[in-house]
């Protein structure tokens, strides 16, 4: 018999007369994990003293359950605060020479598109984006970035594209690329709680963010380096840490900046356990699978089809391109009390459905009643 777990929207302080449905962007921190973190912050007023002696072990703690949750050497997992801290700094880490080319695809982040501009400027090297098709399989995204690695320095590859929740084959690529002396950077940010192990492809960098679907307060994020790179492997910010040999408490004490986040991010992995996650999973990708499928009837569309799309992520169509997504979003937001984001691909707009313990399909059904009309 299949177990049907129940929604949790009560381990949320979400505002419950509106609907969310974009936990891929900013994540949902639970009231357990909140309360936490509002004790570590009142026990650091009290007496900060007290509270920066005790930071390393308990940063230490901390560290060590974010690792195994993706089951990562521990040795070579660094504490950052968002993918985008873990991708710059493999950039200050990886050698570009000039003349060489970094590698990325299509589906890249733009943030870590931005990272990767700014090392290619300073270094007079080449960004060179591969072009891949929404519906590429993984032989066809092997096929189309294979000659691209000719003379390349780095190759920059999302594990979950933010664009468009599709999963790219890694560890093929990260083989590919090691066969030509190529390190591989993963951006990561929506692969923890979404795909089991997702460090253990081999990439020389891989990092991930902790805010978004395993719920964690934000500023929480991994970086995970390979054996090669770490010595070499630096924070961003030069701090008291310099000099550690050891990499993860080089990356750990970044002078007074806000550890509590980090500290308290254990127990949003202890509210996914008790969630029963590995069960839940499938069953919110069900749910958002006939969401969407709802939606993009109510609008005359259809649902983006991809060949590994990313468990409770999905792409709906939208039937005219929307040139400026940001007043839209906020538009819809105000007039229907409904939280969405919305992403492009070649050529065309979609909306980008979540779904987390807090959704019902209730959700998708309102969501199914209120876009038709605003894009009338």
């Amino acid at each position: 018999m299949v177990t049907v777990l129940s929604p949790r929207p009560d381990l949320w302080s979400l505002d419950p007369a509106v609907v969310h449905l974009n936990h891929g962007s900013w994540g949902a921190v639970p009231r357990r994990t909140q309360e936490v973190l509002s004790a570590l912050r009142a026990e650091a007023e009290a007496n900060p003293m007290r509270w920066f002696r005790s930071v390393p072990e308990r940063l230490t703690a901390a560290r060590l359950e974010l690792a195994a949750f993706l089951d990562a050497d521990p040795a070579g997992f660094a504490l950052v605060a968002n993918a985008s801290a873990g991708i710059t700094a493999a950039f200050a880490t990886v050698p570009i020479s000039t003349g060489t080319r970094i590698v990325t695809t299509s589906h890249v982040y733009g943030a870590s598109r931005y990272a990767a501009e700014r090392v290619a400027r300073a270094r007079g090297a080449e960004l060179y984006v591969v072009d891949l098709p929404m519906q590429a399989d993984d032989d066809t995204v092997v096929a189309l970035i294979e000659p691209a690695l000719v003379g390349a320095s780095a190759l920059l590859v999302d594990h979950v594209s933010a664009a468009t929740g599709a999963i790219l084959p890694i560890a093929r690529l990260v083989e590919l690329a090691h066969d030509r002396d190529v390190p591989v950077i993963v951006d990561g940010a929506h692969a923890p709680a979404l795909i089991d192990a997702p460090t253990g492809d081999g990439a020389d960098f891989w990092t991930g963010n902790f805010h978004k679907w395993p719920a964690a307060p934000r500023a929480t994020a991994g970086l995970v380096v390979a054996e090669r790179w770490r010595t070499a492997s630096y924070p961003l910010i030069t701090s008291w840490s310099e000099y550690d040999e050891r990499l993860p408490e080089r990356f750990d004490m970044q002078g007074t900046q806000d550890y509590a986040a980090w500290i308290a991010a254990p127990e949003s992995l202890r509210v996914l356990a008790e969630l029963e996650w590995a069960v839940r999973r499938p069953q919110l990708t069900a749910m958002l699978e006939e969401g969407a499928a709802l939606v993009a009837k109510a609008l005359g569309t259809s649902v983006g089809e991809l060949a590994n799309p990313a468990p409770t992520l999905r792409l709906v169509e939208l039937p005219s391109v929307i040139a400026d997504a940001e007043p839209f979003k906020a538009r819809f937001s105000r007039e229907h009390q409904i939280e969405i984001t919305l992403t492009g691909y070649e050529g065309r707009s979609y909306l980008r459905l979540s779904a987390h313990a807090y959704n019902t399909p209730e959700c998708y059904r309102k969501l199914s009643v209120a876009l038709p009309k605003v894009l009338a």
